[in-house]
Formats: C-alpha cells, sequence, structure tokens
C-alpha cells in the first residue's frame, strides 16, 4: 500500500451529517472514511447506523482485537476458558486485569445506562445485516497490556497497575471526568490517560502503536482496490493519528512491521536467571550453616519453612481460601520457592479448584460480580484468581524475608 492519498476531506457531502468528526483519504481506486467515535455515546451508534444505511460503503473496518470482539459477541467467554489451563500458562494475571476492566465497563454501563463500546456492536450488526465484509483491526489488548507492562520503567509498574486495579474496585461511582475520557478514548486510555499523559514510555504503547497498528491492518485487510470504499470505525482518539498515517506511503509488506508491533520483548536473561541464582544461594546459605553448626543449620530451614509457609498461606487467608487449600500452601511455598519450575500460586490454585470447583453460575454471573468488591471473594472463579496471586506474591515475599533473614544469621554476627 505505498499509494500516496490523493484527496482528504473532513466532512464528506455525500454522506449523512454524523455528530463525530469524519476524515475520508482516497487512496489509488479506494476511498476510506474514519469516523471518530466516543465510546460511551448513543450518537456514536447512530452515527454507524446512519452511514452504513447509506449504502456507501462495500466493506467495515472497526476498532476491535479478536479477543474483545469475541468477548462482545460472547459476554460469558469467560465460562468456556480451563482455569487449571490458565494457571499453568501463567496467564493468571492477565485474566484478572481482563476482569477488572470489564468491571469498570460494567459499572459504566449501569450508572450511564449506556454500554461502553455501543458503535462498535451497532458496526458489528449492521455488517451482518447488509452482508459486508468486517474486519477487526486492532491490536490484541492482551498484547498492549504485555507491551506496556514491558516499555515502562520497572518502579512505575506497580503504581500503574495497582492504580488500574483499585479504579475498577472502588466503590464509588465513576466520575463524570472518566466518563468524559471514554468519550475521547477507549477502555485501556480512560484508565491509564493519568499516567499517559506525562510518561511517553506508556504513550507510546498505549495510543501511538495502535494507531500505526490500525493503518497497517488496512493496509492488509483492505489495500488500495479491494473495495471501493470503507468505514473505518476507531475512537476519536485515534483519528488524528491513524490518518496521519493513511495520508503518508505504508510499506508494500505492511505485515513484516504489523508482527513487530505484536512482539513481546523476552524476559532478560538476568530475570530468567535470579530464581535459580536465589535457590542456589539459599541452598548454599543452609550447607554453610550445617558446616558451622548442625544446630544452626536446622535453624535456618526451620526459619525458612515457616517465614515461606505463613506469609504465603497467610495470604490465602486473605482470599477466604478453603482450609485445605491454606495448609497445602503452608507447606508447599517453602519447597515451590527452592523450585522455580513450579510455584505456590499454582499449587493453591490447583488445591482451590479441588475443594472449590466453580459451578456454572459462577461463570453466569461472574461479570456482574466482580463489579463490586465484595464480589470477588463471593464468586469462586475470581476468588481463585485472588487465591493464585496473592499466594504468589506471599511466597515471593517470603522468599526474600527468609533469605535475608539466613544472610543475616550467617554474616551479621
Amino acid at each position: 500500500m505505498n499509494h500516496e492519498a490523493t484527496s482528504h476531506e473532513e466532512t464528506p457531502a455525500s454522506l449523512p451529517t454524523t455528530s463525530g468528526p469524519l476524515k475520508t483519504f482516497t487512496i489509488g481506486e479506494t476511498r476510506y472514511t474514519l469516523l471518530g467515535t466516543a465510546h460511551v455515546s448513543a450518537e456514536s451508534a447512530d452515527d454507524v447506523r446512519a452511514l452504513l444505511a447509506s449504502e456507501a460503503f462495500d466493506a467495515v473496518a472497526i476498532e476491535l482485537c479478536d479477543a474483545r470482539h469475541h468477548s462482545m459477541s460472547n459476554p460469558d467467554a469467560m465460562g468456556e476458558q480451563d482455569l487449571f489451563q490458565v494457571f499453568r500458562e501463567g496467564k493468571a494475571g492477565m485474566v484478572a486485569a481482563s476482569l477488572a476492566l470489564g468491571a469498570f465497563q460494567q459499572r459504566i454501563a449501569d450508572q450511564s445506562g449506556i454500554q461502553p463500546g455501543a458503535e462498535m456492536r451497532a458496526a458489528v450488526e449492521e455488517a451482518s445485516r447488509l452482508e459486508l465484509p468486517l474486519m477487526l483491526v486492532d491490536r490484541d489488548v492482551g498484547i498492549t497490556l504485555k507491551r506496556i507492562y514491558s516499555n515502562v520503567p520497572w518502579w512505575q509498574r506497580f503504581s500503574l497497575f495497582s492504580g488500574l486495579i483499585g479504579s475498577v474496585l472502588s466503590r464509588q461511582d465513576v466520575s463524570k471526568e472518566d466518563i468524559e475520557k471514554l468519550k475521547e478514548g477507549d477502555m485501556l486510555e480512560a484508565t491509564f490517560s493519568e499516567f499517559a499523559a506525562e510518561s511517553e514510555a506508556l504513550y507510546t504503547p498505549l495510543i501511538r502503536e495502535r494507531d500505526r497498528y490500525m493503518a497497517l491492518r488496512l493496509a492488509e485487510e483492505a489495500p488500495p482496490g479491494r473495495y471501493k470504499h470503507v468505514l473505518v470505525v476507531i475512537g476519536a482518539g485515534h483519528l488524528k493519528g491513524t490518518g496521519e498515517h493513511l495520508e503518508t506511503p505504508l510499506p508494500a509488506e505492511p505485515k513484516v512491521e504489523r508482527e513487530l508491533l505484536e512482539a513481546t520483548p523476552p524476559p532478560s536473561k538476568l530475570w530468567k536467571a535470579l530464581p535459580w541464582l536465589i535457590t542456589a544461594l539459599v541452598l548454599t546459605g543452609f550447607a554453610i550453616g550445617f558446616s558451622r553448626n548442625t544446630d544452626l543449620g536446622w535453624q535456618l530451614v526451620l526459619e525458612w519453612f515457616l517465614i515461606n509457609g505463613i506469609l504465603s498461606g497467610g495470604a490465602t487467608i486473605i482470599a477466604l481460601a478453603h482450609p485445605v487449600t491454606v495448609i497445602a500452601t503452608f507447606f508447599a511455598a517453602p519447597l515451590t520457592s527452592l523450585n522455580p519450575t513450579i510455584g505456590a500460586g499454582f499449587v493453591a490454585a490447583g488445591v482451590e479448584l479441588y475443594m472449590r470447583k466453580p459451578k456454572v453460575r459462577d461463570f453466569s454471573s461472574l461479570r456482574h460480580d466482580v463489579t463490586e468488591l465484595k464480589g470477588w471473594w463471593k464468586n469462586r472463579v475470581s476468588r481463585t484468581l485472588l487465591v493464585f496471586i496473592l499466594a504468589t506474591l506471599g511466597s515471593a515475599v517470603g522468599t526474600w524475608v527468609a533469605g535475608f533473614r539466613i544472610a543475616g544469621a550467617l554474616f551479621g554476627g
């Protein structure tokens, strides 16, 4: 798609008047009309319906990825997941974040009476009714979250994601300011906007990369000549950036650059080696302790066991885990902390699933339950996620506390 845009007009006279901004580009034999929408607005959904009712378009592209489209089409998709597989693949944190975002979205819907993303739903429905090709051009939300995580400095990550969890679990009504932000951006942008305004490292993967990504997807899915007129439904916050990319020649092979924007940086070699290094240091500490004095060696082992077990098992109590889960975590944490191939959280979640297998009603009520803080403990699915996360955090803290305790006993006099 290395053609140049030959025309660019703000409000095409041949199309119905819309409440949201329109920008049209003619590239080669194809016309692309970008509609800037508000994600919490009945007017934006009406704009989409009016434009498609004009029969001026033969294809539709929308700012959704496969995952969000699937979630929109099947709100109970979480119930189709194998929770044990989620934990085994290390996706528990991502699932919890997705649930938190969904809870924020549901609270906005309950408060405003408008479901965020109504204009995307309207585009999907109208494209199906008119039998028009539908293209999903946004980047996967999970990839965006991972690139945000890897792009921001490590010291900003805790405040970033604690702010996310705190905002979506708050019992207070969503502020008018937050709803206004959603009228200009999307769920991710509204949640992270406080940080994005001040952080280039966050702004790049959250907004700038997605502007480029959507233009590249259009170049792949709807290159000049494939369709006559494409309606592109995107948030108003992406209108300027995506339009600028369409105005300049895009790569002849957009797939190459698009795949680069989908890549997530692998963990550093040091980060991968750190658990093994800690294990080696702890075992060395035990060996030194026993070589000095048998009683000292057993004291270090006992302290390691108790500190890890109490902190990790105690964390599952906070999650209101089953008593058997608490006991199992208490005994497992000291051992899993010395085995980087398995975590205390995985053991805790596995036992919790065995003792309290989620029922059909837990999956069906999940989206509603997690809109309230107490609902995370009430629902067996979300509570199991909490068990996993808290047991993992408790074990991590226990490893460092016990490790420093061993070092102090050996070298602190």
